[in-house]
């Protein structure tokens, strides 16, 4: 079995089709609303992808919300969609699609974060949005973008993130974490997102912190990018 696959099955062992099918659709048709309110952020932090940028990995890609903020840019040829969850695909492509991509400039890979199928120094940039709440192990994840990124890389990233200490809001998301991980696919509520990516030894990490309206639980969340020297 190769390795990505292994780690794969060890870290995200196959859901009942159903329930993988429940939860793509759940993602395609509820989160309208959310990507409203970050859709300001998301488009500043993607006009980051500049003329160099030909290659680009969406980590966690979902149902592709990402991809109408670059499908435009002639110069991004190939992008490559990451996603546990193999009931994705169906909605990724059609995004993709919507986007100005042809079928031959995107490819969907059923794969985790913290193997990927990838050569090493493939891709010029890596994007994740509301993924590192749910990977089984962030730092493993992030050593991966690292691995696959080329020199001078950049990974964006839009995550929600733990309310600070003292905050009411931090209590309600530790009770809550437990049900929220059942419920959302290992969703982690109190998760400190930032404080990892910049454990990570990128050569550098540019960040914002801000609060997203009208999600009550996830309202925290950290915007930025990193990179790789």
């Amino acid at each position: 079995m190769p390795l990505n696959l292994a780690i794969r099955e060890a870290i995200h062992p196959a859901r009942p089709g159903w329930y993988e099918e429940f939860y793509a659709t759940v993602m395609n048709t509820t989160m309208r609303e959310y990507e409203a309110e970050v859709a300001g952020y998301k488009r500043k932090l993607f006009s980051r992808l500049d003329g160099n940028v030909k290659t680009v990995l969406e980590l966690g890609v979902g149902t592709g919300p990402n991809l109408a903020y670059y499908g435009g840019r002639t110069s991004i040829t190939n992008v490559i969609g990451v996603d546990p969850n193999e009931k994705m695909a169906r909605y990724a492509k059609e995004a993709a699609v919507a986007a100005g991509f042809s079928p031959e400039q995107f490819k969907f890979v059923h794969a985790v974060g913290e193997g990927l199928p990838l050569p090493s120094g493939s891709v010029d940039a890596v994007i994740g949005t509301l993924v590192l709440c749910s990977v089984f192990d962030v730092s493993s994840t992030l050593k991966e973008v690292q691995r696959v990124l080329r020199p001078g890389g950049m990974f964006l990233f839009v995550e929600h993130v733990a309310a600070p200490e003292g905050d009411s809001l931090r209590f309600w998301q530790k009770l809550l974490d437990p049900l929220q991980q059942l419920v959302a696919d290992g969703c982690h509520l109190q998760r400190d997102t930032l404080s990892l990516i910049e454990a990570a030894q990128f050569a550098s990490v540019n960040a914002e912190r801000v609060n997203v309206n009208g999600i009550s639980l996830i309202a925290p969340h950290v915007v930025g990018s990193a990179c790789v020297s």
